[in-house]
């Protein structure tokens, strides 16, 4: 580019010549060809025989939001169905730092040195302006994905609610075809709107720390109602005297909550991730939960009403994916929100036309 400084009427000023913008992507660079598609045989015969690869590829699969990818994914989970259900599944939460990479980390590693095949499934938040996740869960759980029998997976929670992924339960049925007997889904820590992990696992561990302030924040409702035991995170150094102050509290917060549908009551323990004490402690407690339902047929039971409530979880969102992404539908939203800012219609009312205008369209493709 030519400066206009450099003209001849303009004495004594020199522009030097700028630098040329460098390309933003690496000339470089050649982009990876797209694995071809296979189909469902190919992913269940991988699947049922124990290959990790094929998994992780048929959990890629499955998280797709590419209607080709549905279609396929779908039908992998339809033959996976009958060869799932013989898992214990566990759901851990708690406060962000409470340490759950790092006690999912000492707990998959006695657990697969006890001959189990473990399966973790991480969900880690995905950022709300740029869309993504950093998915560095099996990067910090260095020992245990190295260890034999262990399958880490990582998901972005890409706006899900409930402190899981969309397609987690999808997930969850896939990992029971290919033989791991525990499965731990490991939340987002999100605090009190863990509803749809717990509607996903057997058993609902809460984990929490203690010296770090207010002990009553542990004592309130919401998401102590729906754990079926906790642990005491971090209880060594000199922070065991403070873990062992806090089970107590935690003791006496539980009796007083009502009786559980299970029967069961919830107790806490302590351990600590870092010195792997107490650890098998709570695994103990699992499973005298399990032995526990099984007896008396909540086990059962619960998976049952499970099933049902992901059923209409998935006609739901069916339908919101239905709505908002209609062609025709998309137009009617772009000009019922125009509307609405201009102050020419309320947004309840917009609301109502936009879901008659909908219910008109499928009225007229049937």
């Amino acid at each position: 580019m030519q400066h206009p400084e450099n003209d001849e009427q303009y004495e004594g000023l020199t522009v030097n010549a700028g630098v040329d913008r460098l390309p933003t992507v690496n000339p470089y660079f050649k982009p990876k060809k797209r694995t071809p598609r296979r189909d469902a045989d190919y992913y269940v015969a991988g699947i049922l025989r124990g290959d990790m690869t094929i998994l992780a590829q048929a959990v890629t699969l499955v998280e797709s939001n590419l209607p080709a990818d549905q279609l396929i994914a779908q039908k992998v989970i339809e033959q996976c169905l009958p060869h799932s259900g013989n898992s214990v599944r566990v759901g851990i939460t708690g406060v962000p730092g409470a340490g759950k990479s790092t006690f999912i980390e000492a707990l998959g590693t006695e657990l697969c040195k006890a001959g189990q095949k473990l399966a973790v499934l991480a969900i880690d938040p995905s950022s709300e302006r740029s869309r993504g996740s950093i998915l560095g869960d099996k990067t910090r759980m260095q020992e245990l994905s190295a260890t034999d029998g262990a399958f880490i997976r990582p998901s972005p929670s890409a706006g899900s609610l409930g402190g899981v992924a969309r397609k987690t339960r999808e997930t969850i049925v896939l990992c029971e075809a290919a033989g791991y007997n525990t499965v731990l889904v490991e939340t987002v820590g999100v605090g009190q709107s863990e509803t749809a992990a717990h509607s996903m696992v057997d058993f609902f561990l809460l984990l929490q720390v203690t010296g770090t302030g207010d002990e009553l924040q542990g004592i309130k409702r919401g998401i102590m109602e729906m754990a079926d035991g906790i642990a005491i995170n971090k209880c060594d150094g000199s922070n065991v005297e403070k873990a062992q102050v806090a089970r107590t509290q935690f003791k006496n917060a539980l009796a007083l909550f009502p009786p559980t549908e299970s029967g069961w009551k919830p107790y806490a323990v302590t351990c600590s991730a870092v010195e792997h004490t107490g650890v098998m402690d709570v695994w103990n407690m699992v499973e005298k939960y399990i032995e526990f339902t099984k007896k008396n047929t909540f086990f059962t039971r619960n998976r049952t009403r499970q099933a049902k409530y992901w059923m209409y979880e998935t006609i739901n969102q069916h339908l919101l994916d239905s709505f908002y992404h209609n062609e025709t539908m998309e137009e009617e939203i772009e000009e019922a929100e125009r509307q609405v800012l201009g102050n020419k219609v309320s947004s309840f009312v917009a609301a109502h036309e936009l879901l008659d205008k909908y219910s008109t369209l499928c009225r007229q493709q049937q």
